[in-house]
């Protein structure tokens, strides 16, 4: 196993999948901020309930627009 930061591993997927990860986690807040559902999260060992307030939501995410090359 390899012990290097994972912001150096040479698979560019594995390098930036930190930071999906986080942009997935503020998403989910958003969402579940405008249908009233709470969020299933682990803190110390115990599964928890939360629901996300406004002030986890007030900056929403701006997607990056795809880089496909169009094709047909």
């Amino acid at each position: 196993m390899n012990k290097g930061a994972i912001e150096h591993a040479q698979d560019s997927d594995l390098r930036l999948s930190g930071a999906a990860l986080t942009r997935a986690a503020k998403r989910a807040r958003e969402l579940a901020a405008q249908t009233g559902t709470a969020i299933i999260v682990l803190r110390d060992g115990v599964i928890r309930h939360v629901m996300p307030t406004t002030a986890e939501t007030a900056q929403q995410i701006q997607e990056p627009k795809a880089s496909y090359d169009a094709k047909e």
